[in-house]
């Protein structure tokens, strides 16, 4: 029983911290705030996850979840990405929260290189015509991905945000394909 009610209160710990830390970001949100919105005492937060820098580093475990490219005709795989990487930036709070922390938070930042080079570099690395060069071409695609999402959805820069899906995709695929299997030079 004790188990059932502790996996329920972090649950809901890392539930309202996520919603948190995507709506005020990681300066802004307290564990007090995070503690109210789950309902719980804030000593909980800190008896779970020992720190504020703790606790959004649970919230931010995510997953990419990265389509599989392997029937995806070669010249298509830019587009395939940005149209997937647009889903992913639109529907998670997580990923978000994320991005603005690790502008100014070096724990977040961390994460968000970690989570680009473990689960981007494979599929570079899958792709790339010289796979040695594969957490290279990772990095350039992160570059261009995050740099639109931070325009996008958190600068909310009017031409980017203006830009409809396919728009979008029009214009970042060229770039990711390049990436991706163009060559170096």
């Amino acid at each position: 029983m004790t188990t059932r009610r502790s996996d329920t209160t972090r649950a809901a710990i890392l539930s309202a911290a996520r919603e948190r830390f995507a709506s005020d970001g990681f300066e802004r949100a307290t564990i007090r705030a995070i503690a109210a919105d789950a309902r719980i005492d804030p000593s909980m937060v800190m008896r779970y996850y020992g720190s504020k820098e703790g606790l959004f580093a649970a919230a931010a475990e995510f997953d990419l979840r990265l389509p599989d490219l392997g029937s995806t005709p070669p010249g298509e795989v830019g587009a395939a990405l940005v149209a997937h990487f647009l889903h992913r930036w639109e529907g998670d709070e997580t990923l978000l929260a994320l991005l603005r922390a690790a502008v100014t938070q070096e724990a977040a930042a961390e994460r968000m290189r970690t989570v680009f080079a473990a689960q981007l570099g494979p599929v570079a690395g899958r792709l790339a015509p010289d796979p040695a060069q594969a957490a290279t071409r990772a990095g350039l695609i992160a570059t261009q991905m995050l740099g639109f999402a931070l325009c996008r959805f958190v600068l909310r820069l009017p031409p980017v945000v203006g830009l409809g899906r396919e728009e979008t995709i029009a214009w970042l695929a060229p770039t990711i394909q390049r990436y991706l299997t163009g060559s170096a030079i």
